[in-house]
């Protein structure tokens, strides 16, 4: 998505050869007009697989996801990292290491939004290691529900996400797909 990597390229940050910092558009500040173009190009890419229902995980994939949604006219369920005390004990549970924090989640969801006959296409803002996609797919499949596509706005192609993704049968779709990351560096693969 071409819009998408020039904001990358003139807005975003690379920290160093693992961290790209997009909080003008994407994970801090959103700019809603662009988030509404990822979810026509997550739309267009995914009709037609009869999707149910969209999944994302707090926080940052939120905003490509209900744009995504809304567009599709389906609904999108957030992924909890953190079981509130208001939700019941009736949830399904995984527990997710995440690259960029250090540290291990517990990915929640409640039994009753998901059914064995759901398609659910998951979107995310970032695809480094592939854990949090992974920890999706794990509630998705333990629910007995199929996973019809990962939709990705920024993929660090380096790092092992879409191959482990890819070698499990996965179709991948990421928007933008960063070759290599350097303090100050940018590279894309075209």
């Amino acid at each position: 998505m071409k819009k998408l990597r020039e904001r990358i390229l003139e807005e975003g940050r690379a920290i160093n050869e693992n961290v790209l910092k997009v909080d003008s558009f994407l994970n801090h500040k959103v700019d809603p007009k662009l988030m509404y173009e990822i979810g026509t190009y997550f739309r267009e890419y995914f009709s037609g697989r009869g999707i149910t229902k969209i999944f994302t995980i707090e926080s940052s994939g939120i905003a490509p996801a209900v744009m995504t949604a809304m567009q599709m006219d389906i609904p999108m369920l957030i992924l909890k990292k953190q079981k509130p005390n208001t939700m019941s004990e009736d949830v399904y549970q995984t527990t997710v290491h995440s690259f960029t924090k250090g540290a291990d989640y517990e990915l929640t969801l409640l039994k009753k939004y998901i059914c064995e006959e759901d398609k659910i296409l998951i979107i995310d803002d970032f695809l480094a290691n592939g854990e949090a996609s992974l920890g999706a797919v794990r509630l998705v499949e333990g629910a007995g529900a199929k996973v019809s596509g990962i939709g990705i706005v920024i993929e660090k192609s380096f790092q092992k996400g879409r191959k482990s993704l890819e070698e499990k049968g996965y179709d991948v779709y990421s928007l933008a797909r960063i070759k290599k990351l350097e303090k100050n560096l940018i590279k894309f693969i075209i």
